[in-house]
């Protein structure tokens, strides 16, 4: 049994669990500013160096930590800081504050986690 569509603020009627034309464009337009206003990769630190120190890690720790908590055992390919380190070095090269994630658990747990307030 399917849920009910909604009633957007702008009129249109919406199923259930997917957005509004105007919700993606206003994503889509938040989105671009965050990104003009955001340093590129390389300038928040993830150069050469860092992509040398990260197939290293991951050689290290080749299971993903949140995976293997549910008893999953998924590759990682993501090297991500535990405590985001907002362009503090010394925080960003410290490999205890490092663990290995797969893309899903990282672009989904992790990103709501850093979100919270």
């Amino acid at each position: 049994m399917s849920k009910p569509p909604r009633l957007c603020s702008c009129g249109n009627i919406v199923p259930h669990g997917a957005l509004c034309a105007c919700q993606s464009n206003a994503r889509r337009e938040r989105n671009a500013r965050h990104d003009a206003r955001r340093p590129s990769a390389r300038d928040r630190g993830y150069n050469y160096e860092w992509r040398k120190a990260r197939l290293e890690y991951l050689a290290s720790h080749p299971h993903c930590r949140e995976c293997s908590k549910s008893g999953i055992t998924r590759l990682a390919s993501v090297v991500d800081h535990i405590i985001p380190h907002r362009g503090d070095k010394n925080l960003f090269w410290h490999r205890a504050n490092w663990q290995p994630l797969c893309a899903p658990c990282h672009n989904s747990f992790k990103q709501r986690q850093e979100r919270q307030p």
